[in-house]
């Protein structure tokens, strides 16, 4: 379609720059898009269109899941500003890890809660934002007598390949107004929200999370595109140090895992090192009086045995040789140097991106193996103490927003408590997860007199989770802590399950406010993009940027924090602080 065609095609279905424009992307096909005029079919090649688009009218680009509609236009390297993720606002609003269109739907018109879809493809589609007319109903097929979304839609047959190419298009266009049909739904109860801000800045705060959780959802599609870069003959030096040389079949891997078990059972005793039960009574024999073999109990007991020394030296091996050894560098990194693995922006409880192939829980000793590629540096910003910051935005507590403003909040709450820093986080950690007993009791004590409104807001939260009433984070994310009758055992970790998740899920929120903040600033830059977001650790951001873009990524990284919490925590007084460091390995920031 020639520039007047689709100026002319943008104009009848009512496309304005800067509004919302949905989006069903058919691979080798063409785009559904529909807009606030009706929905509009383009055959041609998606990334051609696309990307002409976002040139044209910079849209919020609407799609029922980035995961889905994005992943094509990011491979080929399309980059989207602007977006609503019709998944990623559901699970904001209601909670729970269910996001397909179905229940989207069904909460954004009130309609009760669809059966889950026998399988729902992630490659959920674009979306429109268009009352819907009877033409969209009844035999029309999308939409059942009963209101809700038919299954063949939801589960992606109505959009398959056997679908004459014309009609898969304008269904794939109708299929883009339901979905940003269900957008504006969505739009107005985010609005309906009360702010909880003391001087709120428009928008209001469920709609900036809402933002954020989009764009998060759009970042996981790129982490996952671009992949961690990795030094591989470092790690497999790493790998090769724990657990020896690559074993060359059957027959050496079981000979070296042998060899790794001879120390322990040298001390232990003929036990099965991988039968938990086993080794606890082993333990016990020994005169350990523990009631299980965590690693952090383990750790307690660290010098006083020769034999839970060896067994700890034995788990790390076998950590390695099992989850990041020689098979896990085969399968999971790429010719290019690059590990990868699927990100999820929003995990099912307090709504943390997490991500699978290890990239979450590498061990301490691969860290070196991070490495930037040659020309460029890693940037690493870890933010400070973010979660009793967090919980002085939820409270308001006046003596915690003024500790706040040190860079080492440690240090005030130390003198309020009149104790050391050491007793000081002890402290507030106690406050936070809820610890009752020994050193952890007495701090919390010192915490009730400090910080009134912080604890009480804490309490708050536990006694609902006891109660089996949700909790919700600072940006109204439901957090689900079920209603079911419990034991009191259980009751109270349900208590302080919720207790924690507030403050958690509320910490998750603004980190991806602030990643997200950056990877916009990243795409910003005179000669195009200036580097890379390719890992979020929980607090944690690290850059993969060329060497001469060092210095303006990490006062990226700071400006962009003191952005995004002006819109995050508006009025609150509290100050968010991030450690910055430029590295060439990622063992080098620590």
């Amino acid at each position: 379609m020639g520039a007047v065609d689709l100026d002319g095609a943008l104009h009848r279905a009512g496309a304005r720059a800067g509004e919302p424009l949905a989006l069903v992307v058919l691979p080798g096909a063409g785009v559904g898009l529909a807009a606030a005029g009706g929905p509009l079919p383009l055959a041609g090649e998606p990334v051609a269109l696309v990307r002409r688009l976002e040139a044209l009218l910079h849209p919020r680009w609407t799609w029922w899941s980035a995961a889905g509609t994005a992943a094509p236009l990011v491979a080929a390297g399309v980059h989207l500003a602007r977006c609503h993720d019709v998944a990623a606002v559901h699970r904001l609003l209601v909670g729970g890890a269910r996001d397909d269109p179905g229940a989207a739907w069904a909460a954004a018109h009130e309609l009760p809660v669809p059966p889950a879809p026998a399988t729902h493809r992630e490659a959920a589609h674009g979306t429109g934002l268009l009352d819907l007319d009877g033409a969209l109903s009844g035999d029309a097929g999308p939409v059942g007598a009963d209101g809700q979304l038919a299954a063949g839609w939801v589960d992606g047959r109505a959009l398959g390949p056997d679908v004459e190419p014309g009609e898969r298009l304008r269904r794939a266009a109708r299929w883009a107004v339901l979905a940003l049909h269900t957008a504006a739904g969505q739009q107005r109860a985010l609005l309906a929200r009360a702010d909880p801000r003391p001087r709120p800045v428009p928008p209001p705060l469920a709609v900036q999370t809402a933002w954020s959780e989009s764009a998060a959802a759009l970042l996981a599609v790129e982490l996952e595109r671009t992949g961690l870069p990795l030094d591989r003959a470092a790690a497999e030096a790493v790998v090769a140090a724990e657990v020896g040389p690559r074993p060359d079949g059957p027959a050496a891997e079981e000979a070296a895992r042998a060899a790794r078990d001879a120390p322990v059972r040298a001390l232990l005793g003929p036990v099965d090192l991988r039968n938990p039960a086993q080794v606890l009574a082993a333990l016990r024999e020994l005169g350990f009086d523990v009631p299980d073999t965590r690693g952090w109990r383990l750790e307690r007991l660290r010098g006083a045995h020769p034999a839970v020394d060896a067994l700890l030296r034995w788990r790390r091996a076998e950590r390695v040789a099992t989850t990041y050894g020689y098979a896990w560098l085969d399968r999971h990194v790429g010719p290019d140097g690059r590990l990868r693995g699927a990100w999820s922006a929003s995990d099912g409880g307090g709504g943390r991106m997490t991500a699978q192939a290890g990239l979450h829980n590498l061990p301490a000793e691969l860290r070196p193996a991070v490495a930037a590629e040659p020309g460029h540096v890693l940037v690493r910003a870890d933010l400070g103490q973010v979660e009793p910051r967090v919980l002085a935005v939820l409270s308001g507590d006046a003596g915690l927003v003024a500790a706040t403003r040190e860079d080492d909040l440690y240090a005030p709450v130390a003198a309020a408590l009149g104790a050391d820093r050491a007793t000081a986080k002890v402290a507030v950690l106690a406050a936070m997860y809820g610890q009752t007993s020994g050193a952890a009791g007495d701090a919390l004590r010192r915490m009730e007199r400090a910080y009134p409104a912080a604890l009480a807001l804490l309490r708050g939260a536990e006694a609902a989770g006891r109660e089996g009433r949700d909790v919700a984070t600072w940006g109204g994310r439901p957090v689900r802590v079920g209603s079911q009758e419990l034991p009191e055992e259980a009751l109270a970790v349900r208590g302080r399950f919720a207790r924690n998740a507030v403050v958690q899920g509320t910490a998750a929120e603004l980190f991806k406010a602030w990643a997200v903040t950056v990877r916009a600033g990243l795409a910003g830059g005179a000669g195009g993009e200036r580097g890379r977001v390719v890992l979020c650790l929980h607090d944690e951001l690290l850059l993969h940027v060329p060497q001469a873009d060092a210095d303006a990524a990490a006062q990226l990284l700071r400006s962009a924090l003191e952005a995004a919490v002006r819109r995050w925590a508006a009025g609150c007084g509290v100050r968010f602080v991030a450690d910055v460091a430029v590295v060439h390995r990622w063992s080098e920031a620590k």
